[in-house]
């Protein structure tokens, strides 16, 4: 959103209103579009630290991301300002990056969200395309980015805070209901495809399908090895920090796996997640810990007293939900560490292979039904350290692999030659290093035990 102002302040007077915000998704398969969001940590080049320190997160100001965001605004037409009290905290995109926006995640890192487009080569021009523009204005800025999982060097107090009112709020509530919700904020990456449905029925199908293999997803693109400069026996940092940030909006819930799970049953969901914020008059209010079902019932909450819940209000909510795979009028993957720019498009080809062809996911279907639910659930917490060697019947190699030629098959069918972007994943699959192992073979021999390099060689 341009400003918190501009929300919908049409007042909720049923419960069916909200299931039909999210039944607005619905699209004919023609209209389907694929929006790939990554994200990445800045860092301070040594070689144009100047007096800085070297590979240290890059402040707000100064010279930092406030100046980048600035550069990027005034030196192109193609930008146009997003501010929260006057400050400068994203990008709306216009002309040739028209309905793109750029974001800041709590601590800075540095985030693009794409444009709904038809194609992987799409996908992968578009992201090419992002990097080279912020290339010379923050080296100008003596900034580098690298899309790691899990900001692998600084401590939580030495990351940066951006001014965004509803992280603020976030980073007081969060200590209340998880050991780990500020290190999601702040020292997090990740990369995630949004996808389309056709129905609910296909909601539902899908949504099934790639909650159950999110963990796989995990595995494959585990890219989080470090913690504080050392290895400390996970393989995906990133996804442990997820098993104890606020489990009553986050993981694997329960209804999706449910007989008549659809789009009231995620609304009722939801309305059980406990609240961050509303906006009112332009101004982002605190709510932390409120319960939206009781504000609708109209049962008395002081921090809501006198307020009357608007659409807007739900659809901010649905954005402070964050499951394996979350439900707005579209899907979201939200299962994978941000990475090398061919795994960050290998991530979006996986899913869409398995997702945007019938016979694919009718396929997907049979391979995740051959186990039950639990399974996966359990799969979930093991993945975190373990990645491709977590204990899983049959193991996560053959999985993987047969879930690859579901994939494949299901980009074929589509006839554009986007199969090609699956192949780092088959070579994951055969047996080669996940990125995780990749760096830690690279800490133990190369770097003798020093984790500083790894921000030169992933960097974009």
């Amino acid at each position: 959103m341009s400003n918190p102002g501009d929300q919908n302040s049409t007042p909720i007077t049923q419960t069916a209103q909200l299931v039909s915000i999210l039944a607005e998704g619905c699209k004919p398969r023609e209209k389907w579009r694929i929006g790939t969001e990554h994200e990445k940590f800045g860092f301070i080049r040594p070689e144009l630290a100047d007096g800085r320190q070297p590979y240290a997160p890059p402040p707000y100001a100064p010279k930092g991301i406030e100046a980048l965001l600035t550069d990027l605004a005034k030196n192109k037409g193609d930008w146009s300002p997003i501010l929260d009290k006057e400050k400068l905290i994203g990008l709306k995109g216009q002309g040739e990056c028209k309905s793109q926006s750029i974001s800041l995640e709590p601590a800075g890192q540095f985030e693009l969200s794409g444009a709904p487009v038809a194609s992987l080569h799409d996908t992968q021009a578009e992201m090419q395309r992002h990097f080279d523009a912020i290339r010379a204005p923050s080296e100008a800025l003596g900034i580098g980015f690298a899309p790691l999982g899990f900001q692998p060097l600084w401590k939580r107090d030495a990351m940066p805070i951006m001014p965004k009112s509803r992280y603020a709020i976030m980073r007081r509530y969060m200590p209340h209901v998880g050991s780990l919700g500020l290190d999601m904020m702040t020292r997090t990456c990740t990369v995630q495809v949004n996808l389309d449905f056709a129905s609910e029925e296909d909601m539902v199908r899908k949504m099934r399908v790639s909650l159950a293999l999110q963990p796989l997803a995990t595995a494959l693109f585990a890219n989080s090895p470090f913690y504080e400069g050392e290895h400390n026996g996970f393989l995906s940092n990133r996804a442990r920090i997820w098993t104890d940030t606020d489990n009553a909006r986050s993981g694997m819930p329960d209804c999706v796996f449910e007989e008549g799970f659809g789009f009231r049953a995620y609304v009722e969901w939801l309305l059980d997640v406990p609240m961050y914020f509303i906006v009112r008059d332009g101004e982002v209010r605190d709510v932390a810990g409120a319960s939206f079902r009781r504000w609708l019932n109209g049962e008395d909450q002081s921090k809501l007293k006198g307020l009357t819940p608007t659409l807007g209000d739900f659809e901010d909510h649905l954005t402070t939900a964050f499951p394996d795979v979350r439900l707005k009028q579209f899907l979201e993957m939200r299962g994978a560490d941000a990475g090398r720019p061919d795994m960050m498009v290998a991530q979006s080809a996986l899913w869409v292979g398995l997702l945007y062809d019938e016979d694919a996911l009718t396929a997907a279907e049979a391979l995740v039904y051959e186990r039950p639910w639990s399974d996966y659930r359990t799969l979930r917490n093991q993945v975190p350290r373990h990645a491709m060697n977590a204990e899983f019947p049959g193991g996560l190699h053959a999985l993987s692999q047969k879930v690859l030629a579901i994939a494949e098959q299901g980009l074929k069918a589509r006839g554009l030659g986007e199969e090609k972007y699956l192949e780092p994943l088959h070579e994951i699959a055969a047996g080669g290093p996940t990125q995780a192992e990749y760096w830690l073979s690279l800490y133990e021999t190369k770097w003798n035990r020093n984790v500083r390099p790894i921000f030169d060689a992933a960097a974009i």
